[in-house]
């Protein structure tokens, strides 16, 4: 169900959100709640991809780990020699 929204905010903002409108041809009201939508805490979209399961398996297996981009440079230079 939609519902009307009334939001105070300066002039300028406006403006920007309504020159960015036209030129993706989405609707100041779309684009606003794309916005709220990408929110932490907020429905994912429903065009979002859904990770595969190899790639769910693999979430956290680097936590706690101490790697850095020196790490991934002598990595790359083993690998390569």
């Amino acid at each position: 169900m939609q519902t009307k929204l009334t939001l105070r905010i300066e002039e300028e903002l406006i403006d920007r959100a309504k020159s960015y409108s036209q030129r993706t041809g989405k609707s100041v009201s779309q684009l606003f709640a794309d916005y709220i939508k990408m929110l932490p805490g907020t429905e994912k979209p429903k065009d979002e991809p859904v990770p595969t399961p190899i790639v769910q398996s693999m979430r956290g297996v680097l936590r706690g780990a101490r790697i850095d981009e020196g790490d991934y440079r002598r990595y790359l230079e083993e690998k390569h020699r």
